[in-house]
């Protein structure tokens, strides 16, 4: 199974435009946010990420809801979050 999953932008990649670190659930990767090149991104903004791409910019409330629920499901977020740990874009 596949999420989206929010992290919070930590960081700007200043050498790549289109690369951010984000935390998400304690787990710090560099991800796209090509796709939000307009949307002003700054540190501490949270994105919902998906397969190594910021889709779209949510709320700090909005995510705090979503990690909710999504650590509600045990496993799958287990899994989930597992797998962005494996995984590296840089």
């Amino acid at each position: 199974m596949c999420l989206g999953i929010p992290g919070e932008l930590i960081e700007a990649c200043p050498d790549h435009p289109d690369l951010a670190v984000v935390d998400v659930s304690g787990v710090r990767r560099k991800i796209n946010v090509g796709l939000l090149a307009d949307e002003g991104l700054k540190p501490g903004d949270w994105v919902l990420v998906h397969v190594g791409f910021a889709l779209s910019r949510i709320s700090e409330a909005e995510a705090q809801a979503v990690l909710d629920y999504l650590e509600g499901l045990g496993e799958a977020y287990t899994d989930e979050v597992d797998a962005f740990r494996r995984s590296d874009i840089s």
